[in-house]
């Protein structure tokens, strides 16, 4: 019996339970590759207020509803769509420091990936679906980051895979899936995709169905519809939910500022031009056909790929659910054999083996942090010497601020700053408009300012009057004024 074979002995013989599926392996994989390799994962300055938001729903068993981080919108109202995974977050701070989130992340993309791998075996077999999802992690990598976005990716996954199954079998979603679109409502934003992907789904449905059925099916694709919109209002802020997500798709040329939301740059060859290239050649050597509006489909997911490099990771994992049945049926694909495996038990076997063992092991010893550029900590001293407390920040500072009760001047939160602020502060910082920086110095009553040394306003405090450096390093420069 091989090592991937598992067996139970009871009196009178031997019963098979089978072989791991293949899915297993690659999420356990993924997980502990995500652990031994774990620093990455915390690349993210937002991961600090993130937690700080979580840990202040926890102290005050409630729910943020103006803005208490910042002075330039103190009060002003503001809501957490990603209160759930915020606390998840900050109690996995609380329970073992930065391995916490760390292990938090890893074992969310563990079952995303296996969720992916188990999805697209029982379509285009496990070899298929493998290299598939090696893809698709090469893609996801740069984005998995102890952040919401990846505590939400196996509900983003489960709710598509629930809407297409439903299409190919001509039939309604089942309400089953409902209480996924609670859970992603209140884990992040993200959720209204799931949410406008209910559309083209259910014309991929009435395409599939017979003429004579469409209109009762149409009916029945409406009712869950709105099933789903009800559903995701269910989180302590109702409709504000809703509301507070779309705000981030109205920030107009603010969103080409943001790196997340930056469109893609193929100035050098990107892991993102290889797979479509890759996947544009495979079409024309093959002659791979779509159903219509699967086609759309995929082309809609490209654009979203191609427009913000967030929406990298939605191509990578749902392109795949969408082509893989219309794939094994053009090339006859066979399915992954199902054997003998008692899937719940090899499941919580395997899984809690390498929960036990890999996350004790390698986080126990592992000295996880965020990156020095994100964690200034001499700089935040120079700024409690010199007693500054109205501080003109660079954004990748913001996190850290926060997590040390510091109000800031701008943070991650670009729904609440709205584009006129955030570009005014950005063409300031460049210089693009030198007397809008003199007059953010003044009319917020600025008294010190942190920024990185590459910023044309930290060299020209340098020649301001008024103005003095307290502290420099690679990462960072403070100035603060001069009669203090």
């Amino acid at each position: 019996m091989s090592s991937a074979d598992i067996a139970t002995v009871h009196t009178g013989g031997t019963v098979l339970l089978g072989r791991v599926p293949s899915f297993l392996w690659l999420g356990i994989g993924v997980y502990a590759l995500l652990l031994i390799n774990g620093n990455p994962l915390l690349n993210d300055p937002d991961t600090y207020w993130h937690i700080a938001v979580g840990q202040w729903i926890l102290d005050h068993s409630a729910l943020p509803r103006v803005d208490i981080y910042s002075f330039t919108r103190a009060g002003e109202p503001w809501i957490s769509t990603s209160w759930l995974a915020q606390v998840l977050l900050a109690k996995a701070y609380n329970w073992a420091g930065w391995s916490g989130p760390v292990v938090l992340t890893a074992l969310a993309s563990a079952v995303t990936f296996a969720l992916l791998a188990f999805y697209l075996s029982a379509r285009i077999g496990e070899k298929y679906a493998l290299l598939v999802c090696v893809a698709a992690l090469t893609l996801t990598a740069p984005h998995l980051l102890a952040r919401p976005h990846v505590l939400a990716l196996p509900v983003m996954l489960a709710w598509v895979h629930g809407l297409l199954g439903a299409s190919e079998a001509r039939k309604p979603p089942s309400f089953l899936l409902l209480p996924l679109m609670v859970l992603w409502a209140n884990l992040h934003g993200s959720f209204v995709l799931g949410l406008a992907l209910i559309v083209p789904i259910a014309l991929d449905a009435l395409w599939n169905a017979e003429r004579a059925a469409r209109t009762a099916l149409a009916l029945r694709w409406i009712v869950f519809a709105a099933a789903a919109v009800a559903a995701s209002c269910v989180t302590p802020y109702g409709w504000g939910s809703i509301l507070a997500a779309r705000r981030i798709l109205d920030l107009g040329e603010l969103l080409r500022l943001i790196d997340e939301w930056r469109p893609a740059d193929f100035s050098h060859v990107m892991p993102l031009e290889l797979a479509l290239l890759g996947g544009l050649g495979a079409a024309l050597y093959w002659r791979i056909m779509l159903p219509p509006p699967r086609i759309l489909l995929l082309l809609g997911f490209i654009h979203m790929a191609l427009s913000h490099v967030r929406n990298i990771e939605v191509l990578a994992l749902l392109a795949p659910l969408v082509v893989m049945t219309p794939l094994a049926a053009q090339f006859a694909l066979p399915p992954a054999r199902a054997g003998k495996t008692n899937v719940a038990l090899t499941l919580t076997t395997a899984f809690a083996a390498m929960l036990v063992l890999s996350s004790w092991a390698i986080a126990g010893v592992a000295r996880y942090s965020p990156p020095a550029t994100a964690s200034e900590r001499a700089a935040v001293e120079a700024l409690k010497a010199h007693h500054a407390g109205r501080i003109l920040n660079d954004m990748s500072f913001a996190g850290f601020l926060i997590s040390h009760g510091i109000p800031v001047f701008i943070d991650g939160r670009a729904e609440l700053y709205g584009e006129t602020f955030a570009l005014a502060y950005h063409h300031a910082l460049e210089l693009n408009d030198v007397d809008g920086f003199l007059n953010l110095l003044k009319t917020y009553d600025i008294d010190a300012v942190w920024l990185t040394p590459k910023t044309p306003a930290a060299r020209l405090l340098d020649r301001m009057q008024g103005w003095r450096r307290v502290y420099s390093d690679d990462n960072a420069v403070v100035h603060v004024r001069a009669n203090d």
